[in-house]
């Protein structure tokens, strides 16, 4: 029979028995992949271990384990912060990208709204400008010029030189309110000005506007003749108050107020 070993409360297990067992636990740590971090100091503060246990081996064995996953884990962690990087940078890119467009978008805006202000401008200077009612000719008669051939004793316009068929243009915007024959006046346009002013055009070969229909200037609305009392072609040109007759204003002095060199 066999000795039995004591096995009180107070008594000490044999320096064999610790051994086995650290060597027991680290075999087990190792084998499940798992590297004690308590199991190596404790061992190494044993200095009473048998140098061929295959202790270090298996703490070896472990060691070289962990940190292959280690590295493992930190490689994993730096592919996932490259990854939240490179979402970064293409949200960044894709704020940049977005925000540019709306500058652009924004700044072609401004540049519509500048080209149409201007536009609108252009077409306002362009509606409040008067021109020659014929381009390149001169007054052949003066306004209030004496004489028997005028049924009111004088002049009540000015005559421009032009040949028959010579274009004849609106001198500035209006509407047309007469268009046809006139008595005296022969074939003749008579137009409301944006003013409220009157101009009236005389002794025309043909009309080409009518009653109602808006003009611009330097528009052509007829063509000059010798239609009404004349004695040879030309245009009668006169600047009124109203659109009845007698209402006439000097004509040369209305078109230079109204910018027009003659």
């Amino acid at each position: 029979m066999g000795t039995l070993r004591a096995t009180g409360k107070h008594r000490r297990p044999s320096r064999l028995t610790r051994t086995t067992v650290s060597v027991a636990g680290v075999a087990a740590l190792t084998t499940t992949g798992v590297i004690g971090s308590l199991a190596a100091p404790a061992l190494a503060a044993d200095d009473s271990l048998p140098a061929d246990t295959g202790l270090t081996q298996a703490v070896a064995i472990g060691t070289s384990l962990a940190e292959k996953i280690d590295e493992q884990a930190a490689a994993q962690q730096q592919a996932a912060d490259e990854a939240a990087a490179k979402r970064r940078a293409e949200a960044e890119a894709e704020r940049r990208a977005a925000e540019e467009k709306r500058k652009a978008e924004a700044e072609a805006k401004r540049e519509r709204a500048a080209k149409e202000r201007a536009a609108r401008e252009a077409e306002r200077k362009r509606l409040n400008t008067y021109v020659t009612p014929i381009v390149g000719s001169y007054l052949s008669t003066g306004y209030q010029a004496g004489g028997s051939i005028w049924s009111s004793g004088s002049h009540t316009g000015v005559d421009f030189h032009a040949a028959s068929g010579t274009p004849v243009r609106s001198v500035g915007s209006g509407t047309v309110v007469e268009a046809g024959w006139g008595g005296a006046y022969g074939n003749n346009v008579v137009i409301r000005m944006h003013d409220g002013t009157y101009t009236q055009y005389g002794h025309l070969s043909s009309v080409g506007v009518a009653v109602g229909q808006t003009v611009t200037p330097g528009q052509q609305i007829a063509l000059s003749g010798a239609t009404g009392n004349v004695t040879g072609p030309h245009l009668h040109f006169e600047a009124r108050t109203s659109a009845d007759y007698g209402s006439d204003i000097d004509p040369v002095a209305y078109l230079r107020a109204h910018g027009v060199s003659l």
